[in-house]
């Protein structure tokens, strides 16, 4: 098992000169700088970007739908590390309602589980192929109020990663908690992301 060291890429535009932050994280095998090229593809010209690295090139050993425990303590370590990203940004002068999210796969699952565990109104999130972690959702993780947050979660059906009930499941509980979540699904669609779904997350999320 491992840990994830702090090592966070940053690009877009200078944190002084940006209208909002973006946090990106990358799938299993990928990187913070796949991730970051994916930023060129969103309205994100104003923003500064700020990419964390995984450890191994992977956030957690397992399937997120394995037990909790299975992925500690690197899933605990994941979430620590996106904590101090956010940090970051609050301290380079971006308000929490000014801080999106993006995230595929692996990615996209640990996007909408930090969220949830600290929901507030944030400038929104967009989950390409993602959901809640754990074998059941732990309800008790998840506090606080998105106050409206824009939320995007797309997947295909069938994906060989990530059951459509658990994307379902994950956009209800974000819901419940006042986020303003879209979910759209793409029938035969293989593990990736389409030019549509960049296309949606830019008419949804980063208006």
């Amino acid at each position: 098992m491992y840990t994830h060291s702090n090592q966070i890429s940053i690009g877009g535009v200078p944190a002084a000169n940006a209208k909002a932050a973006l946090i990106m994280l990358h799938g299993r095998g990928a990187s913070a700088a796949d991730i970051m090229r994916l930023a060129r593809e969103f309205n994100a010209t104003e923003m500064t970007v700020y990419a964390p690295q995984a450890t191994n090139n992977s956030w957690y050993p397992y399937s997120f739908l394995a037990p909790v425990e299975e992925n500690e303590p690197a899933l605990s370590s994941a979430l620590a590390l996106i904590d101090e990203v956010v940090a970051q940004a609050l301290a380079d002068g971006f308000t929490a309602d000014k801080i999106y999210f993006a995230g595929f796969s692996q990615g996209a699952c640990l996007t909408l589980e930090y969220i949830t565990r600290n929901a507030k109104q944030y400038g929104g999130a967009v989950a390409f192929t993602g959901g809640l972690i754990g074998e059941e959702l732990n309800l008790n993780n998840y506090k606080g109020d998105f106050a409206g947050t824009p939320v995007l979660i797309t997947t295909g059906d069938p994906d060989p990663h990530v059951p459509l009930s658990r994307v379902e499941e994950s956009a209800e509980q974000l819901k419940g908690m006042n986020a303003n979540v879209s979910v759209k699904v793409y029938k035969g669609r293989q593990h990736t992301i389409s030019y549509d779904e960049i296309a949606l997350a830019n008419q949804m999320v980063f208006i």
